[in-house]
């Protein structure tokens, strides 16, 4: 694989029909939306594409379809994440023949699990699956925080790079101080933290607003690795717009998710539909969502 892994790779949210099987023609069109919008890859059943509440058969045609739809044209990265170990291994084996390009994986999310934990997790699984492997760190959706160690483990044992959406920019700078002479790519989770991390020697971002407005992501990565500070303190302030008015319409955990997804039915890209216990917004939510994405100027 090219290293390193580099640029926007939004977390593709999964278009869904009413009965929650998966909606091709949406998938086709969100798809299209992204590379029109210039994004470096596609990340698939992350936590915006619902991934751990998807039907095994939904998720596999998930894959299946996307790779078809993509073509090669980006990197696709697959989310394996699961309690099941046979799933996680399935689930790899899956996005292997279908042509994805990498997989991503959190520690199992139900039972807490201490680092030495997860170390012995990753010895079991990175050799037995056979596309390059991204260590997620989630640690709000797993109930542990990859240490630096765990993560030079993973590292040792092959893994290619890491993602990390812990919400700790102290550790993310520390991560790539660790990995700076090394080839392992360094992704931030936290569109915030974008421009920081690629100017400090960073490598991406994967983005949830840019399944609504990749170019803003893609110029704003742009800006940041060629260092254009006035176009980075005028898109920075766009993705702050985006934090601050279109994430913050609910009161729920997942907001982001439901508002990004939400967004995208206002777009007309595809329907809101989403897997118990999360839904697309009220009617009354909806009406002020679609007000404040009149507002962007993109």
């Amino acid at each position: 694989m090219k290293y390193p892994l580099r640029g926007v790779i939004p977390p593709m949210v999964t278009p869904l029909l009413e009965n929650l099987q998966l909606d091709v023609e949406s998938l086709e069109k969100l798809i299209m939306h992204l590379l029109n919008g210039g994004v470096h890859g596609i990340f698939l059943l992350g936590t915006n594409g619902e991934g751990p509440s998807l039907d095994y058969e939904v998720r596999k045609q998930l894959i299946t379809e996307s790779c078809r739809i993509i073509a090669g044209r980006v990197p696709v990265l697959v989310g394996i994440t699961d309690t099941s170990f046979s799933a996680v291994i399935e689930m790899a084996e899956h996005a292997k023949k279908e042509g994805a390009d990498y997989l991503v994986l959190a520690p199992p999310y139900y039972f807490p699990i201490s680092q030495s934990e997860m170390v012995e997790y990753l010895e079991k699984i990175i050799p037995q699956v056979e596309l390059p492997v991204i260590v997620y760190d989630i640690p709000v959706c797993t109930k542990l925080h990859l240490s630096l160690e765990t993560i030079k483990s993973a590292k040792e044992m092959g893994a290619f790079g890491v993602k990390d959406s812990s919400g700790d920019l102290g550790a993310l700078y520390t991560l790539i101080d660790a990995f700076k002479n090394e080839q392992f790519s360094i992704i931030a989770g936290a569109e915030l933290f974008m421009s920081d991390v690629l100017m400090h020697g960073g490598h991406g971002v994967v983005a949830g607003g840019a399944n609504i407005f990749p170019k803003l992501f893609v110029e704003l990565y742009e800006a940041s690795i060629n260092k254009d500070f006035d176009s980075i303190t005028l898109l920075r302030q766009q993705v702050l717009q985006l934090q601050n008015e279109i994430y913050e319409i609910d009161d729920s955990p997942t907001k982001s998710i439901r508002a990004i997804k939400s967004a995208l039915s206002l777009m007309d890209i595809c329907s809101d539909h989403m897997v118990p216990p999360l839904s697309g917004f009220c009617p009354e939510k909806k009406k002020i969502l679609e007000q404040r994405l009149k507002q962007f100027a993109i």
